[in-house]
C-alpha cells in the first residue's frame, strides 16, 4: 500500500496519556486532580486519567504494511514518522523510538519527531534521554512550545529538578504568555507556586 513521503505531523497534534497528575501533586503540594500531560504529534485519541478508555484497535495489518513499506522504501520519511506512531499506540516504546530515529536520519530538524521520540524514551524510562531529546526539538525549532512544556514536566516530576522545570517554562512563557496546562492551569501560575514552595523548603 502506497504512503505518501511527507506527513503533515502538525495537522494532527495530539495529547498524550497524563501520567504525572497524582505524582506532580505530591511533588509540588499545593493542588489535585489537575491533569498534567506530554503532548505527543500523531494521529492518535487523547486518553486521559479518569476519561473513558480509548476504542480497541487492531493496528497490526497497519503495522505489518508499514514495515514492509520502510523496507522498500527505506528513505520514507513519512512512513517512519507513521510507522513510529503506530508502535506508540500499541505500547511498543523501543520500536517506536528506533522508528522516530530513522526518521531523524532523514530529517533531522523536525522538531514535532524530536518531542515524540522524547515521550517515548520517557514513557520507557529514559528520563534524561527525553529531556535531551526534547532540547533538539527547540534547537530545531525554538517556537516550539510542545517540547518546551515536556521537558519541565519531565525535569519537575522524573529528574526532581524544580529549578530546571522554572526555566524550561520560563523559555515556554516567552514564546507564549498565555501558555497553560491540559487542565486548565496556566503555567505562569505553576512557576509562581513552585517558585514558592522551592523557597519554602529552603
Amino acid at each position: 500500500m502506497g504512503k505518501p513521503e511527507q506527513t503533515d505531523t502538525k495537522s494532527h497534534v495530539r495529547k498524550e496519556t497524563a501520567l504525572l497528575m497524582a505524582l506532580l501533586a505530591l511533588a509540588v503540594g499545593f493542588f489535585g486532580g489537575v491533569f498534567f500531560g506530554v503532548y505527543k504529534s500523531g494521529p492518535s485519541v487523547a486518553r486521559m486519567p479518569g476519561a473513558s478508555p480509548a476504542p480497541q484497535r487492531d493496528f497490526s495489518g497497519e503495522i505489518a504494511a508499514l514495515e514492509r513499506q520502510t523496507r522498500e522504501e527505506p528513505a520514507n520519511v513519512g512512513a517512519w514518522i507513521e510507522l513510529g506512531n503506530l508502535y506508540f499506540d500499541v505500547d511498543q516504546y523501543e520500536k517506536s523510538i528506533l522508528a522516530y530515529r530513522r526518521a531523524l536520519e532523514l530529517q533531522p530538524d523536525n522538531a514535532d519527531v524530536w518531542t515524540d521520540m522524547g515521550v517515548m524514551q520517557r514513557k520507557a524510562g529514559r528520563s534524561a534521554e527525553a529531556v535531551a531529546s526534547f532540547d533538539r526539538a527547540t534547537a530545531a525549532n525554538p517556537k516550539h512550545e510542545i517540547s518546551r512544556l515536556n521537558k519541565g514536566i519531565v525535569l519537575l516530576h522524573d529528574l526532581q529538578d524544580p529549578q530546571g522545570a522554572i526555566r524550561a517554562w520560563e523559555g515556554l512563557l516567552e514564546i507564549n504568555p498565555t501558555a497553560s496546562f491540559p487542565g486548565g492551569m496556566s503555567v505562569d501560575q505553576m512557576i509562581q507556586q513552585l517558585k514558592k514552595q522551592v523557597a519554602e523548603k529552603k
